[in-house]
């Protein structure tokens, strides 16, 4: 069967592991019947993920040459040929899932975003990113990579990094490593504060991250008595997810 050619456009660069792909395919936890593959190209995880038993498993493919590739290879897998970044997913998921690839780098974070749009029906997230944010995302306070991008999905997701990809593990073999995290739904349905306050005092904080909250959340509505709490002293990155919260929550 001829393969398909990897495209700079898409982003696309195939794992060519079988041991990684199926590690990573078994790094699912939860026991959700609907699962969504995004950017199977030519079925590296697809293959483990098409024998899961009692599934509701579903790939979305962009690119055309690999629709008809997986069509040829694997002729009942349910393929959606959409852009994941455009999908209605209660269009095609009724239920919670899993979403899970080997995500294409030059759309990663626009990806994480969707996701956490549509964080009350994704309860899982096993996936494959750059090294560096694959490292964000599973930061924690007081690191450098910690960023914006941390506390917005930690504030909902519970994040584990797992491993680590070398660049010669894909073909064509991109210039970063690669690194696969695991992202689980938090017991948390709702934050305590209102969610676009939270989102603005978070991503303030950031862009302006060498001052103190004091300083850079001067444009937002607290109290004087409130910005004398220590906490105003602190810089972002010293901030978990929750104290985030807790500041918009008092300051709401």
């Amino acid at each position: 069967m001829q393969k398909v050619t990897p495209k700079k456009a898409l982003g696309q660069h195939f794992l060519n592991n079988q041991s990684i792909a199926e590690k990573i395919v078994q790094s699912i936890s939860t026991t959700n019947h609907n699962i969504l593959e995004i950017g199977p190209g030519m079925g590296i995880l697809t293959q483990f993920l098409s024998q899961c038993e009692d599934s509701n498993f579903k790939v979305v493919e962009i690119d055309a040459e690999s629709v008809v590739y997986l069509k040829n290879k694997l002729p009942s897998l349910h393929i959606i040929h959409d852009d994941f970044l455009k999908l209605n997913l209660s269009e095609h998921f009724t239920e919670k899932l899993t979403v899970i690839g080997n995500f294409p780098y030059n759309i990663s974070s626009q990806i994480l975003f969707k996701v956490l749009e549509n964080k009350d029906r994704v309860t899982e997230l096993v996936g494959m990113f750059q090294k560096e944010v694959a490292e964000r995302v599973a930061s924690k306070p007081g690191k450098k990579m910690y960023g914006i991008l941390s506390v917005l999905l930690q504030a909902y997701y519970d994040i584990e990094y797992l491993f680590t990809v070398d660049e010669d593990q894909f073909t064509p073999p991109p210039k970063v490593k690669s690194g696969v995290i695991r992202m689980i739904r938090n017991p948390e349905k709702k934050l305590c504060c209102d969610e676009v306050l939270f989102k603005s005092v978070v991503k303030t904080a950031f862009n302006q991250r060498r001052k103190t909250l004091r300083n850079s959340l001067k444009s937002f509505s607290f109290t004087e008595e409130y910005k004398n709490n220590p906490i105003f002293s602190m810089r972002p990155e010293q901030l978990s997810a929750e104290q985030f919260e807790e500041i918009c929550f008092k300051g709401d």
